[in-house]
């Protein structure tokens, strides 16, 4: 079984990225499941009913947020009746949508689990309980894709290591910087610490640059902005043994000026 998976979606040149190139990478990789991280998508904070039923119409087959899942307010009631669009797992409880899901085509099937870090970030529930939680209720979907949004490198191989053995992949987001540490642990569980982004090649992790640094040089509030021009698509695709779920192979795709 092979699974493409996106890193962070940042504005609409990240969208227009998307919608550039995923064709291309579906016939190249033909892989039985598209997954991408939302939760920039909407001019770089948040997601939108729209942008989420145009990201499924393009062949997405699952969508994972992040810390900024909620941002924007009309999303809230959409999570709650889509089932192919997860928020993280280990969000206060009560609120609306689930942190993970099963996908179905055909005869195959995967779980895809969304969980946020905590190191540098809220104080969101144990990841490594949620985790638990995940795989428990997963023991039947040997596929299992963990997409862990958080800011520390440490925190995101620790939950990797923790893992082990027990899900096919381990996906860091956030961050929006593709790492160049991706292996297989422990002959079974593909890892990555940060996919990257798919947004604006020239900026400061999608953002203007010269907004952010006007923020670094003088500490004044600025509203950030997502950065134009051409933009980069990165990823990774996962080659998955369907009745095991152990990983067999993690590769990287890094596409940049993309127009």
């Amino acid at each position: 079984m092979r699974v493409l998976f996106l890193g962070d979606i940042v504005g609409k040149v990240g969208r227009n990225c998307v919608e550039a190139v995923l064709p291309m990478l579906v016939e190249n990789h033909e892989p039985d499941f598209v997954l991408v991280n939302g939760e920039n998508s909407a001019a770089g904070l948040g997601i939108t009913p729209k942008i989420a039923d145009d990201l499924f119409s393009l062949g997405v087959d699952g969508i994972t947020l992040g810390n900024h899942a909620f941002h924007k307010r009309e999303i809230e009631a959409y999570v709650e009746s889509e089932p192919r669009i997860i928020r993280p797992a280990n969000f206060p409880p009560g609120l609306s949508g689930r942190g993970w899901m099963t996908l179905t085509k055909q005869d195959r099937s995967i779980g895809v689990a969304n969980i946020c870090g905590r190191t540098f970030m809220a104080e969101y529930e144990n990841p490594f309980l949620s985790v638990d939680r995940f795989i428990e209720e997963a023991d039947n979907t040997p596929v299992r894709i963990v997409d862990f949004h958080a800011e520390a490198t440490s925190e995101k191989t620790a939950f990797a290591y923790y893992v082990e053995g027990r899900v096919s992949a381990v996906l860091g987001t956030h961050t929006h910087v593709q790492t160049a540490d991706e292996r297989i642990l422990g002959e079974h569980t593909a890892f990555i610490s940060d996919v990257g982004m798919c947004g604006p090649s020239d900026s400061v992790i999608g953002m203007d640059r010269e907004i952010v640094l006007k923020r670094f040089l003088t500490l004044m509030p600025v509203r950030f902005e997502v950065a134009t021009g051409p933009g980069v698509i990165s990823g990774v695709i996962i080659d998955v043994k369907a009745d095991t779920g152990a990983a067999t192979s993690i590769e990287r795709i890094l596409m940049r000026d993309i127009r």
